[in-house]
């Protein structure tokens, strides 16, 4: 007879393995390890994956997903062909990469109201990096052990922002909307970081402060001081 699925124990195994891989990074991780952290046998993590590089990949796929992760109907998932994780993750940036709000912002000539549109700018920002923060991070991770990952990651996925942000920061200082930029591409990266590090790292802090545990309140204050300091009005 064949053994029973549990129905939710691959989203189990998939949000498992992916707190091992973000706390012992890609080489570090065994399936001992995983399996531990799922609290199953070794051999019971076969059932369901062929190999740690279909453990990574699918970790990698389905990062950020507030559903229940799907059983696939074939288990267990293959070991993913040369290329096959590149390919899926650049798939993911084109789908949901986009920064809409300010790829408009660039195209358009000048606004009725600057302070509005570097606010929806900087909550936009925020908003698609905490909405893909588990991935960003476990690319981060395991960026040394998969060099063409964190290429595409830094090249197309961050490099594609910096890129949007610099051509706004120098456009709307030419028109004296917002305070000059004398560099917009290390402007342009400060931004990218502070966004980056409320979004996305203090959530892996070692020590976190609990004043900072309200994600309102964090957007709140990381908007207002990006946008008093694009604006020029900082005290």
């Amino acid at each position: 007879m064949a053994r029973s699925i549990p129905p939710d124990r691959f989203d189990a195994l998939i949000r498992a393995a992916t707190r091992v891989f973000l706390r012992q990074g890609y080489r570090r991780t065994q399936m001992a390890d995983v399996a531990e952290e799922l609290g199953v046998a070794k051999g019971t993590l076969y059932l369901y994956v062929e190999s740690k590089e279909a453990l990574f990949e699918q970790a990698l796929v389905q990062a950020d997903r507030v559903e229940s992760i799907p059983t696939p109907r074939a288990l267990p998932v293959p070991t993913p062909r040369a290329g096959s994780t590149l390919r899926k993750l650049r798939a993911r940036l084109l789908r949901d990469g986009q920064l809409p709000v300010l790829q408009a912002a660039v195209a358009r000539r000048a606004p009725a109201d600057t302070r509005a549109e570097v606010d929806a700018i900087v909550r936009e920002l925020l908003g698609l990096l905490s909405a893909h923060r588990v991935a960003i991070k476990l690319l981060d991770r395991c960026a040394a052990e998969f060099p063409d990952l964190a290429r595409l990651w830094t090249e197309g996925g961050r490099g594609g922002v910096m890129a949007l942000l610099e051509s706004y920061l120098r456009q709307r200082s030419a028109q004296r909307r917002i305070a000059p930029v004398v560099d917009p591409v290390l402007a342009a990266r400060i931004t990218l970081e502070i966004a980056a590090h409320w979004a996305v790292h203090r959530h892996w802090d070692p020590a976190p402060d609990p004043r900072f545990a309200d994600d309102a309140a964090v957007e709140k204050g990381v908007v207002e001081l990006v946008t008093r300091a694009w604006m020029g009005d900082l005290p």
